[in-house]
């Protein structure tokens, strides 16, 4: 059967996706480097809440494949996967649960790298909101969660590897071009994720990279100095 070529993945996502493994890798270094590299570590993070906020809403609002309603990883859709006959476009069951999977991982990341505080090189922005015990204890589970993300990534790439090889499907290839070849009976093209929903969900992206920043929060009070007694 003739294959078509039709668009799959819209420019927002394939940028969304190839800027956040570049700021996850730069915040892995920057965090392993330590010191003044955590000024950057802190910088990546807030990058990141962004692209997780512009994603959040482009799930919602955005072109066909997408929206998180086209690759809901149900339990229906699981197993008729499993059985052979999902014939869907996107992001297939397995993957997507990949996919929230780490999406959900990385805003926990985020979230617990705004209130952390290792007293020596990093105080997250929003740390001064939450008692030195929480922001402790977010700072523990900041660390720790950083060996499930690895571990995340790495089954990720395994199935690029296993789906590439195994099955002959090149899942990278889409992601940078935006195009794949798909049997007729596949699906259409994507639709949708206009100027307008862009324009929305950038916005949105900014004002939580705004609120996460901390730059709204009032200036500690300056800690007054005693004059010397003679």
């Amino acid at each position: 059967m003739d294959k078509k070529r039709i668009r799959l993945w819209d420019l927002p996502t394939r940028v969304f996706h190839w800027s956040l493994v570049l700021l996850v890798v730069a915040s892995f270094v920057s965090g392993k480097i330590g010191g003044n590299a955590m000024v950057w570590h802190g910088r990546c993070g807030l990058a990141i809440l962004g692209l997780l906020s512009f994603r959040l809403l482009w799930g919602l609002i955005g072109s066909t494949y997408a929206r998180f309603l086209t690759f809901l990883p149900t339990p229906a859709a699981v197993l008729a996967y499993l059985r052979g006959q999902w014939r869907g476009l996107g992001h297939n069951p397995l993957g997507a649960l990949s996919v929230f999977g780490l999406l959900g991982l990385l805003a926990f990341q985020v979230g617990s790298g705004l209130f952390a505080n290792d007293d020596i090189a990093f105080r997250g922005p929003l740390h001064a909101l939450i008692s030195s015990g929480l922001s402790e204890r977010l700072t523990g589970w900041h660390k720790l969660s950083v060996n499930l993300l690895l571990l995340l990534v790495i089954l990720h790439l395994l199935a690029i590897g296993f789906y590439a090889h195994a099955k002959g499907d090149n899942l990278l290839k889409p992601m940078l071009t935006g195009w794949k070849e798909v049997d007729p009976e596949q699906g259409p093209p994507a639709t949708g994720g206009g100027p307008l929903a862009f324009s929305v969900a950038l916005a949105f992206a900014i004002a939580a990279v705004y609120a996460g920043s901390g730059a709204w929060l009032p200036a500690p009070a300056a800690v007054p100095v005693s004059a010397p007694a003679w």
